[in-house]
């Protein structure tokens, strides 16, 4: 037990979503599409949701690093679509809770996907959003401090008496097969194998692979899960006992999909 009285909790779980703009009803008009990866998401945030966090944290790829309070609101405009023509609506905002309070809105697609996702599942308690930059040229983000950096973030925001659960949003390769925008790269099967291998197996080994996954390489494969679940392992710990499950996995587009939950508890 520490000064403060309490000992030092890490999360209670992890959940890994696609951060596919796709993966809202309506995104694709009257196309369905996703429909087994959303279904999959969906089932995995309200489990998330029913164990009953004091707090959710969701990370997701942005254009730079920053922490941010909620209420949000959080919109695909910003991926060229009509909010009013989606399946799944912005979450609305007590007065009571919040008096005076303007909800701060959210454009970037990977975390208003997730934001989306989470009031979907029924969440309607305190929310964290942290936002990572992916790997890029510049120094940061080439630095090999980075994933450490990022873990860091990960320990501070969950850090606590309160149980808090991590929401990502992201994705693996986005070179993979004829059918992706990105040119194929065909290193991109072994690193999505690899990844997933790793996610499912969540030990210390697994998750020091995952924590030590080049950046660049990252960066060259547009994983956009890369940094955001950096975040979520700084939250479990080295040494903490992970129970994990890979619901469900898929490369529509070229891009590999995967939800993934790790439990804590």
């Amino acid at each position: 037990m520490g000064r403060t009285g309490y000992r030092r909790r890490v999360l209670d779980s992890a959940t890994l979503v696609p951060d596919s703009a796709l993966l809202v009803p309506g995104a694709a008009g009257a196309t369905e599409v996703l429909a087994d990866a959303r279904a999959a998401a969906v089932d995995a945030v309200r489990a998330l949701v029913a164990s009953g966090p004091a707090r959710v944290v969701v990370v997701a790829s942005s254009d730079a690093d920053r922490m941010r309070p909620g209420p949000f609101a959080p919109t695909l405009a910003g991926a060229g679509l009509d909010d009013a023509a989606l399946g799944w609506t912005a979450p609305g905002v007590d007065p009571g809770t919040h008096p005076g309070v303007t909800p701060t809105a959210v454009d970037a697609p990977a975390a208003a996907v997730a934001l989306l996702l989470l009031a979907h599942a029924g969440w309607s308690g305190p929310v964290t959003l942290v936002e990572a930059a992916p790997p890029g040229d510049d120094a940061i983000t080439r630095a090999d401090g980075r994933a450490a950096e990022l873990a860091a973030l990960g320990a501070g925001v969950t850090a606590g008496p309160e149980r808090v659960a991590v929401l990502v949003a992201g994705s693996l390769s986005a070179r993979r097969g004829p059918d992706a925008a990105l040119a194929e790269d065909p290193r991109a099967v072994a690193v999505d194998g690899g990844m997933l291998a790793d996610l499912a197996d969540a030990g210390p080994e697994a998750r020091r692979r995952l924590a030590t996954m080049a950046p660049d390489l990252a960066r060259e494969l547009t994983v956009t899960a890369w940094a955001p679940w950096q975040v979520a392992m700084g939250g479990v710990g080295p040494r903490t006992a992970v129970t994990a499950a890979v619901t469900h996995t898929g490369s529509p587009f070229g891009v590999t999909l995967a939800v993934v939950t790790w439990s804590t508890r």
